[in-house]
């Protein structure tokens, strides 16, 4: 069938030819969050799960510091640990002087009552607090009644190691990640160390295994939490107190890195899994950006301690803090752009003095009359495989460059042995590192191949057919405006609902509120360009009407692939599809040009201009496609 070029262009100007992405610094992609805030901003809302309606809560929790104890309903609502809100004022004092009492030795074998609390759920607010900020405290429930003494295995352990050290254990024992590690001080003392061995063994055995290692001749104990059994098994009563799953968000300033690998790092810095990880979008490699996450089972004083290790590898965290619950993808209002582009130079039919016109010409025009196609970036290898062991290959398809990733790549690709990449794959990258242990696990025939791609996260393996899904769709939406103009025709399929409901239709699949224009409307102009839509392929969309079905037909057909191939048994995906707009509006647009004279050998000197362009355009739109409408030049 007949392949379009994507270089479909809208407006009417001119354009003119530049370089984009001359340095990370000079491609600044801010993440705008869904009330509107600059997400490295100072001023962005604590708690990036809010919903509008909960604006007025940081005025709730001052209401609340006047009172003896919270409202139940408002301790739910709580998204950090602090006892003064939780416990109330009275209450946390009364803690606080417990504690120090029992920290000199005044008092011991004492309990402190810290009221009742009916409700489950806010007992498990106020276990999960107290732990949090006194890990040498015992919390035990009495019916509804909370109480609190000292723990003796705290005191123990830490006359075995160090007070720190029996901190920062007990909150790894806490956060109960399965599969991290926790690592003591190095122990020269045989003795000692078979203590430390003994006291853990002996208290949580069942959820722990110890080891000693012996790294630059200092020996030291590795306690690794075990993975969680399949079988059903009964719970003791410590196993039974109540808990609430840890959130920690945080705004992540990344260069030259893509989003996953930097998770993947992240991840393996903190001993969690690269699923523990949410973010509302995945953002340019090739740039500083900066993007919302939420990381679970991390504190945020955690977090913070590993924010050296963070920088080494172009990475800074910041706006740190406690959240309710993870981020949802595409749970953002859309990026803030801040772009430099180098070389202005005319088309060929041009002079060089008609630039500075030409740029205002373009830009404007976007700026005042344009909407730009609303293309997907494609991000990975979006080609589609027949079989699994081929699409393991493209996974495995190196890129340029002779760093130890793509090294494990190629190696893996030219002898087909799992164990030896694996060895070369830096620890990192936890996508590929998890697919080479099921392949060397299990093989690398069909079964294998499954058994790798199931190794990755569910979000992990929709994405990679997410990839393939947006090239399908730029292409349709090429071929829509070559074949078909700039006018609604009799078959489109336009959005019928509200204007947010648009915006939201690559999230919600809402089938009834899409609407096949008819003759009658395409003559009488009743819809416009902006109102119409293109489905990301899937299994339950519904496709146009006109010569663009079709093409979707024979372009899907030309891989192999129908609406019920959108379902995968085996590999556990079910993209059922979605709507999305064919053109998007670039927002609040503002530019500068700039002359610099540059040496060209030991005499001569050349002058050069650059544009400087910030923007804003909604989630899942792309900067490269609207700087592409602006300078007439296919970008992608």
């Amino acid at each position: 069938m007949e392949r379009l070029s994507l270089s479909c262009f809208i407006s009417d100007h001119e354009g003119f030819h530049g370089t984009i992405k001359n340095s990370p610094q000079e491609f600044v992609v801010i993440e705008i969050d869904i009330n509107g805030q600059l997400v490295n901003s100072s001023n962005v809302q604590e708690d990036l799960t809010k919903s509008p309606s909960q604006t007025s809560q940081a005025t709730k929790r001052d209401d609340k510091l006047k009172q003896s104890k919270p409202d139940d309903t408002d301790i739910l609502n709580q998204d950090c640990f602090d006892l003064n809100i939780i416990l109330g004022p009275d209450v946390n004092k009364e803690l606080e002087q417990f504690t120090n009492k029992m920290r000199v030795g005044e008092q011991e074998n004492v309990e402190l009552s810290l009221g009742t609390y009916p409700d489950k759920h806010l007992r498990a607010v106020v276990h999960r607090a107290v732990r949090y900020n006194f890990p040498f405290l015992q919390t035990v429930t009495n019916q509804s009644e909370i109480r609190v003494r000292e723990d003796p295995d705290f005191k123990e352990l830490a006359s075995l190691a160090s007070e720190g050290e029996a901190e920062e254990f007990f909150r790894f024992i806490d956060a109960k990640v399965p599969g991290s590690a926790y690592t003591f001080l190095p122990d020269d003392s045989k003795e000692h160390r078979t203590s430390v061995h003994h006291f853990v063994s002996r208290r949580f055995g069942k959820l722990v295994e110890t080891k000693s290692f012996t790294d630059q001749q200092k020996t030291s104990i590795t306690v690794r939490l075990r993975e969680r059994s399949k079988q059903p098994k009964k719970r003791t009563t410590a196993d039974s107190q109540e808990e609430v799953t840890l959130y920690t968000a945080f705004t992540l300033r990344k260069e030259n890195l893509e989003t996953l690998e930097a998770i993947s790092y992240m991840a393996a810095v903190l001993g969690v899994l690269p699923s523990d990880f949410t973010y509302a979008g995945i953002k340019d490699k090739r740039a500083i950006t900066y993007q919302a996450m939420v990381v679970k089972k991390i504190s945020p004083e955690w977090l913070l301690d590993k924010v050296s290790e963070f920088e080494r590898r172009g990475m800074q965290i910041s706006r740190v803090r406690p959240v309710s619950e993870p981020l949802k993808l595409g749970r953002l209002q859309g990026n803030h752009f801040d772009l430099v582009i180098r070389d202005l130079k005319p088309h060929e039919k041009h002079g060089l003095t008609g630039l500075q016109q030409l740029v205002k010409e373009a830009v404007e025009n976007v700026k005042v009359n344009i909407s730009t196609k609303n293309y997907f970036w494609i991000m990975c290898p979006s080609r589609p495989s027949r079989t699994c062991e081929a699409s393991v290959k493209l996974f495995f398809t190196p890129e340029d460059g002779e760093d130890l990733q793509n090294k494990a790549k190629r190696h893996f690709l030219l002898t087909g042995n799992a164990k030896e990449s694996l060895a070369l794959m830096p620890a990192y990258k936890a996508r590929e590192r998890l697919m080479l242990r099921a392949l060397h696990r299990y093989g690398s025939g069909q079964e294998g191949c499954i058994r790798g791609w199931l190794s990755l996260p569910h979000s992990m393996r929709v994405f990679y057919l997410h990839s393939y899904c947006s090239r399908v769709w730029n292409e349709a939406a090429s071929y829509r405006l070559q074949k078909l103009g700039f006018k609604p025709v009799q078959g489109d399929l336009v959005w019928a609902g509200s204007e947010k409901g648009l915006k939201d239709t690559t999230e919600e699949l809402n089938t009834p509120q899409v609407h096949v224009v008819t003759s009658e409307e395409e003559k009488d102009e009743v819809f416009s360009l902006d109102q119409v839509i293109l489905p990301m392929p899937g299994n339950s969309v519904k496709y146009p009407e006109n010569l663009l079905g079709q093409w979707y037909q024979d372009r899907l057909a030309q891989d192999g692939l129908g609406p019920c191939r959108f379902r995968v048994t085996p590999l556990k995906l079910n993209v059922p599809g979605c709507y999305r707009p064919l053109l998007a509006k670039p927002q609040n647009i503002s530019y500068s040009l700039q002359a610099t004279e540059e040496q060209q050998g030991q005499s001569d000197e050349t002058c050069t201009t650059s544009l400087s362009l910030t923007f804003d355009l909604d989630a899942s739109c792309y900067a490269t496609v609207c700087l592409g409408e602006i300078m007439k030049s296919n970008l992608s």
